[in-house]
């Protein structure tokens, strides 16, 4: 045990009484990262000129080299921040970075190089390589853990990077997609009402694209028309699609999908007289009387072809039949109930 421990110990002191140089150390710099440089390099990639530095950059990404490209692209922005080649060097680190297929690393580079240098006159192709990654992610695309490790899509994530397109150019041609988009990705999320506070957002403020207005006005509803399938009770959100529909068919008599609107407030209206049956049930089957007339009622108001209209009908004249309930205090058929409380 003794020996072993002694030749361990002469072994580590002739390490390092005696170094060896590494083939490949990695070395940390600051604004560029960690890279790999062989030993004894005297850093020939790196130039004493912004122009010679920019310069390698563009040839290792022509090269596919997209390592060197991002190492020599990124100490061009460090070491020369306010030079004329700084822009071009952010803008090829975040190509390269798009090509290491490090997509959210990608959209960073692009946001810094809009913000610290807004006059770059490649500005639109930024924005619209910032619109391509989003909608990446929007695809499916996983978000990857420190840059490295597929972790997770998220599009809580992908709508703010949505959020940063349309801030960077509000009236670019791709902000009115990027709107829309957000929406969508919201209703990938369950969040409905977020949803379509997006469409809606995206007809009123590109109003005069009337093709894209259309689009998002339809798309409220057929967003509320989701809620309104998993609301039982909660009859509020069949109305709000309903009205959504009808604006889009007052709006766009022409478009194409007027007949799926009315298709779809035909269904919303016959939802809506199953909500006002089930409540109706709900209360006289807790001896209510008043509380099941107004909904049985609201039944033949809401739609009075639905199969459920003859069974209200029944079911009024029953209820109307029993001892203290008064043909006074039952709502005359089709008349408007009041405000109903909602059953707890």
């Amino acid at each position: 045990m003794i020996r072993r421990t002694l030749r361990a110990t002469l072994l580590l002191a002739a390490v390092v009484a005696f170094p060896h140089p590494s083939p490949a150390p990695l070395i940390y710099k600051a604004g560029e990262g960690w890279t790999y440089e062989p030993y004894g390099s005297t850093g020939n990639w790196q130039k004493t000129r912004a122009k010679d530095q920019l310069e390698v950059a563009e040839q290792a990404f022509e090269k596919k080299d997209y390592d060197l490209a991002l190492k020599a692209a990124r100490h061009t922005v460090k070491k020369w921040p306010l030079s004329d080649y700084a822009p071009k060097a952010q803008f090829l680190a975040g190509r390269s970075l798009e090509e290491l297929k490090k997509d959210e690393d990608a959209f960073k580079a692009y946001q810094t190089l809009l913000e610290k240098y807004p006059k770059v006159e490649n500005y639109q192709e930024v924005l619209k390589r910032q619109f391509e990654i989003t909608n990446r992610y929007l695809g499916g695309q996983w978000f990857k853990l420190w840059g490295v490790v597929p972790f997770f899509p998220s599009m809580e994530r992908t709508s703010k990077m949505y959020e940063k397109v349309i801030k960077n150019g509000p009236y670019s041609e791709i902000a009115p997609q990027a709107q829309m988009n957000i929406g969508t990705a919201q209703e990938k999320r369950g969040e409905f009402t977020d949803a379509v506070k997006a469409y809606e957002k995206a007809a009123d403020k590109y109003h005069d694209q009337k093709q894209l207005a259309a689009d998002a006005l339809f798309k409220a509803g057929q967003t509320h028309l989701k809620q309104a399938r998993n609301a039982e009770y909660d009859q509020g959100i069949a109305g709000k699609a309903i009205a959504a529909f009808t604006d889009f068919i007052a709006l766009y008599p022409e478009d194409k999908r007027v007949a799926e609107a009315r298709k779809n407030i035909d269904g919303l209206r016959a939802e809506q007289a199953r909500g006002a049956m089930e409540v109706a049930k709900f209360y006289e089957k807790k001896r209510q009387w008043s509380g099941a007339l107004v909904y049985y009622n609201e039944v033949l108001i809401k739609d009075p072809e639905s199969p459920f209209a003859a069974e209200a009908k029944r079911r009024i004249e029953f209820l109307k039949s029993l001892p203290g309930v008064s043909a006074a205090s039952a709502p005359a058929t089709n008349a408007v109930p009041a405000v109903p409380v909602k059953p707890q």
